[in-house]
């Protein structure tokens, strides 16, 4: 008799289930992901056949709500619209490392703050002595990016070999470095004039959702409506939309609800009436007072949860899946054609190449090591020096954050075109020289611990 657990279909279809669910639930493999969609983005772009497809970034959709329109192209909903959720879940990760994780309190926080700094200014000085004067000297920001996502799935090659405190130091680096380029975002590359009205409004809505935070509402519809209303106000307000994400997750609560003494003896009460409750010959799910129970506790272990964890581990996969490689798929698109040949000798080209493949690493490292001979911070526990410029290679690896910034510095086309295949190559080149640095300064690393 062949039964569900004998059944060699069900458990091949079980298997390929469980190789999926490992391969989502790991974030890492989000890089992954995103090198294929830039893959393809190029392949659209270069293959006549798919041309078409090309033509729908640029098909235009609107919202109508009364009097009021708001009409953008599909690449536009996606830069404008999709990203900003992208930079509310980093304003969530922001905000969480700033109450519990690496940047919690300064002695932590301090190195990765200082090798940010110096990965950021070492590289935007870089590009801007080498393009200063030219029509491209506006996209000295875009060497200051660290794709967070690439550069961990960098480090997730090289498996157990890479010590953790390596892994946490990078992911508070490019937590910083995303806090940085926030910052300019804000500040010096607005999308139209700036609206000070609009602006008033918008700090309305701020007051309204820190109001919320103060007076412990929990509830998410309380931040979602105001959020979209922030949106559509930063959006018009000549600030980029994107930066509307930002403010929402610092007003989002990262206390929970209910405090855990609370928790621990509402738990257990309902666990000894659900206990008391059954009927050991009847199921669970014929009991309705059982159900009852069980709902209970749902709500409990929601309350527990702050709701920005919630928001946070909600959008992960989100953002990591869906969020990031529609972004790839929108923008890495380049067309190559007689004129790339002419890409490396393109002023933005050289600021890209050398900002990223030399500025980053040397600006992580001197950074570091002045804030470390002046006793303000230490090297992270089994971290060596060698490791820590290996990390700055990897860190060039600009991809997302640059191509980002790269299509709101710039408006001529062929600017734009010629940023992208520096960043793409630049990040590809980054990626394996990390990959073989990192490789033989952790291999002493794994010698230790044979011997």
């Amino acid at each position: 008799m062949t039964t569900p657990f004998t059944n060699p279909k069900i458990n091949r279809r079980i298997e390929v289930r469980n190789i999926f669910s490992l391969f989502f639930k790991n974030q890492s493999n989000g890089g992954i992901i995103l090198l294929f969609c830039a893959i393809l983005a190029i392949c659209i772009a270069n293959i006549p056949h798919l041309n078409f497809l090309n033509g729908l970034w640029e098909e235009k959709f609107g919202l109508f709500i009364g009097s009021a329109k708001i009409e953008m192209t599909l690449r536009h909903w996606i830069n404008d619209g999709l990203m900003a959720i992208f930079f509310f879940f980093v304003g969530l990760e922001i905000k969480r490392e700033m109450f519990v994780g690496e940047l919690s309190s300064f002695k932590q926080a301090a190195l990765p703050i200082f090798a940010a700094i110096g990965g950021m200014v070492v590289p935007a000085l870089i590009f801007t002595i080498i393009n200063h004067g030219t029509e491209s000297q506006n996209g000295w920001a875009i060497p200051m990016a660290t794709d967070i996502a690439f550069a961990l799935g960098i480090l997730s090659l090289l498996g157990k070999r890479v010590p953790v405190s390596l892994k946490i130091f990078l992911t508070a680096l490019a937590i910083v470095d995303d806090l940085g380029a926030i910052v300019v975002l804000a500040l010096f590359y607005p999308t139209h004039t700036i609206q000070p009205d609009l602006l008033i409004y918008s700090g309305g809505i701020i007051i309204l959702l820190s109001l919320f935070n103060r007076f412990n509402i929990h509830k998410a519809i309380f931040y979602i409506i105001p959020g979209i209303l922030l949106w559509f106000l930063i959006l018009g307000s000549g600030i980029h939309a994107t930066i509307a994400g930002v403010l929402l997750a610092m007003t989002i609560p990262g206390k929970t609800s209910l405090n855990e003494v609370r928790f621990y003896i509402r738990c257990k009460y309902l666990l000894e009436k659900f206990k008391t409750s059954g009927n050991h010959e009847v199921m669970v799910l014929a009991n309705p007072q059982q159900i009852q129970i069980i709902e209970s506790m749902q709500n409990s272990l929601k309350n527990i949860n702050p709701l920005m964890q919630r928001f946070e581990h909600s959008l992960s996969p989100v953002v990591t899946y869906i969020i990031m490689p529609v972004f790839a798929l929108a923008n890495a698109g380049v067309l190559f054609d007689s004129s790339l040949f002419s890409v490396p000798f393109a002023p933005v080209a050289k600021g890209v190449f050398i900002g990223l493949l030399v500025g980053k690493p040397f600006g992580i490292f001197f950074a570091s090591w002045v804030a470390c001979k002046l006793k303000m911070a230490q090297l992270p526990a089994g971290v060596n020096w060698s490791q820590i410029f290996s990390l700055g290679i990897i860190a060039g690896i600009g991809f997302t954050m640059s191509i980002f910034i790269d299509n709101l510095a710039f408006t001529d086309s062929r600017i734009i075109d010629t940023g992208k295949v520096a960043i793409l190559i630049t990040s590809l080149v980054a990626a394996l020289i990390g990959l073989i640095a990192t490789y033989y300064t952790t291999k002493s690393n794994i010698d230790n611990k044979t011997n």
